[in-house]
């Protein structure tokens, strides 16, 4: 009995936005079709490896033009859907990122990019160039057939149909003919046979279509007389991962990547992977021009997994590292069993040492890419910097020596990020150590007290902007034998012998007022003159451990559990503020915790700490003003 359903809303909209088309690109529906019916083989002959009475004798797509009718057939033996499947399938938009997909494209006046595959909405393409798409399937799981029939505007119907055969046929009836678009290229036999090989050579089953085929002439009778149709394989059917290198152009690595892995854009590289001997496997993996869609699922990592040339699993997470999720792409052994289990995965050593061997063959590539193309680099750091960065704190730094040399960070003197190997080349002579700073940018550092002596020296500092670099560094410890020094942690040693005598003479000196500032001060470890200040009145360090960034971190995460960086107020000996807290002592030691208060507070915030009492600072401010006045 026949059923009309409605459309889901965003289902509408995008219909909508297909029929009334912005796209140039309309051509890329054929891909989507070709690319859906390579999916439903692949399950079917995946089902088929537990079950044979799934299988098929032969798997195939044929793609067939009927010019009086105006239709196209895109027709395949795989594993059909269900009532429930064509509902899920084709009555919604089923892919995660619909919403930002329609917000997209919105917002884009005539993109002239092909982003129709990037949110899993490929048949949904075949609207741009039809006016009425009708779909007979057959399931292997029910053995029932149903069709679904959709002109793609409120609602579809679906009903029961006689078809003999498990599998799918989706009819499209073109659209009529415009000024601008010729709808009728796509029955056009040389047109379907270049679309096919252009964007679907690498599908590993036979797409088959009529071709024409000319007969030796007898006569000189008209030529038609003297032609005949026959099926022909348009694709090598080879997989695009097991040819050589040297057979593939860039072009066919982007389309293929591009169709497969549902992005607009072509990956910024390709690596491409051929290993044969005690463990034989193919790898074709991809690093995205930009994070796509997924990109912050962890649920999507993984890589594609075949087994002689068998798709076996969509996203195994047991290929590649949680660090390396942002990269796409498959791998293909024949040392696996066909009927491999996800828990078999876990404990195979081929797994492990393809893994292995793959996570060292990204690595590498982003090392040429540094090392040969900076730019390229700097532009995949951009996005992906900080995944490298979780890399090499996790597991208690067990990669840093495979990734710190791929760790580029912003610094004070240079105009582009630096590795640490370039830092340390440019050291000044008398420079001991690798100095950072925590800043949201460049200014925001440079306006830090801490900063007075280290910009007077004219060493570079290291720019921390990301939460995880601090946990970073202090998992690094060093590089090359050189130590990595907090500005505003420790002792920086930049001062000489002298000088520093006189600031431990001097504290000596006035221990008693810093013996008085500190009881005011509970919630600090110590209270100190500074070796660090030149300008600013005080400034606030952290001692030895958590610093106020990891402390900041830690909370924001919720793992903090009421861990605080210990608090060192340091203050500047030569300066006015201190001079005056001075004589207000002398004349009144009661007064000198208010001071203390004030200054204590001014470095709180100087560091992005706000007081643990606002009120009580404005009110002592307040105080302070009109005392001033009087």
């Amino acid at each position: 009995m026949k059923e009309k359903m409605e459309f889901k809303t965003e289902t509408k909209r995008l219909l909508d936005l297909m029929i009334n088309s912005i796209y140039t690109h309309k051509e890329i529906f054929l891909r989507e079709l070709i690319s859906n019916a390579s999916d439903a083989i692949d399950k079917r002959h995946y089902l088929s490896l537990t079950d044979s009475t799934k299988a098929a004798d032969a798997y195939e797509i044929l793609v067939e033009a009927d010019k009086e009718a105006r239709t196209l057939t895109i027709t395949d033996n795989g594993v059909g859907m269900t009532k429930a499947d064509l509902i899920d399938h084709l009555g919604t938009i089923a892919k995660s990122g619909s919403k930002e997909f329609l917000e997209k494209i919105a917002n884009e006046k005539t993109p002239d990019v092909d982003i129709i595959g990037q949110f899993g909405v490929g048949f949904y393409s075949a609207f741009m160039v039809a006016k009425e798409i009708t779909v007979y399937t057959k399931s292997v799981a029910d053995g029932t057939a149903h069709v679904f029939t959709s002109l793609g505007l409120d609602s579809y119907d679906i009903d029961v149909c006689d078809k003999k055969d498990f599998g799918t046929q989706i009819v499209i009836s073109l659209r009529e003919n415009t000024e601008d678009i010729n709808y009728d290229e796509y029955l056009d036999e040389y047109q379907i046979k270049e679309l096919i090989k252009k964007y679907s050579d690498y599908v590993r089953y036979p797409i088959k279509t009529w071709v024409t085929k000319y007969d030796e002439k007898k006569d000189d009778k008209d030529e038609e007389e003297h032609t005949h149709l026959e099926l022909e394989t348009i694709n090598s059917m080879l997989p695009i991962w097991k040819k050589n290198k040297s057979e593939i152009t860039d072009e066919e690595l982007n389309n293929f990547y591009k169709s497969k892995f549902m992005d607009y854009q072509d990956p910024i590289t390709t690596i491409h992977v051929n290993v044969e001997g005690m463990l034989t496997y193919n790898a074709l993996l991809f690093i995205p021009k930009k994070p796509i869609y997924d990109f912050n699922d962890r649920n999507e990592r993984g890589l594609q997994l075949y087994t002689k040339g068998v798709f076996i699993l969509d996203k195994c997470k047991d290929l590649i590292p949680e660090y390396l999720r942002f990269v796409k792409g498959l791998v293909d052994s024949a040392d696996l069993p066909l009927n491999i289990s996800r828990e078999m995965l876990q404990e195979d050593r081929s797994i492990k040492k393809i893994a292995t061997n793959v996570e060292k063959k990204i690595l590498a590539e982003l090392g040429r890419m540094l090392k040969n193309d900076r730019e390229k680099y700097e532009e995949f750091f951009n996005d992906y910097g900080v995944n490298l960065k979780f890399g090499l704190y996790e597991e208690y730094g067990a990669k840093k020596d495979s990734l710190k040399d791929l760790i580029i960070l912003s610094s004070l003197n240079q105009e582009k990020r630096i590795s640490f190997a370039e830092y340390k080349e440019a050291m000044i002579e008398g420079q001991k150590d690798i100095y950072y700073a925590v800043g949201k940018d460049k200014d925001a550092v440079l306006k830090l007290p801490q900063m007075d002596l280290i910009k007077n020296k004219g060493y570079d500092v290291l720019i921390l902007t990301d939460d995880v670099d601090e946990f970073m560094l202090q998992v690094l410890s060093e590089y090359d034998g050189v130590k990595f020094k907090s500005i505003n942690q420790g002792d920086l040693d930049l001062i000489d012998e002298e000088a520093a005598k006189k600031i431990d003479d001097l504290k000596e000196e006035k221990k008693d007022i810093l013996e008085d500032i500190k009881k005011a001060l509970p919630e600090c470890k110590d209270v100190i003159f500074s070796k660090r200040l030149v300008e600013a009145p005080c400034c606030l360090s952290a001692a030895e451990g958590l610093s106020f960034e990891m402390e900041r971190v830690l909370q924001a995460q919720h793992q903090g559990h009421g861990m605080k960086a210990e608090r060192i107020l340091e203050i500047n000996p030569n300066h006015a503020v201190f001079k005056a807290m001075e004589t207000a002592y002398e004349k009144d030691k009661e007064s000198l915790s208010k001071y203390a208060k004030l200054l204590y507070t001014q470095a709180l915030l100087m560091e992005g700490i706000l007081p643990t009492d606002p009120q009580e600072f404005s009110n002592s401010l307040c105080e302070f003003m009109v005392n001033s006045v009087k």
